[in-house]
């Protein structure tokens, strides 16, 4: 029974592991986000109060 056999299997699964972690992280690693995240003050805004018209 060959399929029991698995020695030529485990190469091709390591080897399609090992192509697909060499080609994909870098790039997905290349991408930019837009939306960097910005560095605020210490302090944080006081908010302000609602108008509320129908009140």
């Amino acid at each position: 029974m060959p399929q029991l056999n698995p020695a030529p299997w485990f190469m091709i699964l390591i080897l399609s592991w090992v192509t697909f972690l060499s080609i994909l992280p870098p790039k997905i690693l290349a991408h930019k986000f837009n939306n960097e995240p910005t560095i605020m003050g210490a302090e944080k805004p006081k908010p302000e109060s609602w108008n509320w018209p129908w009140y």
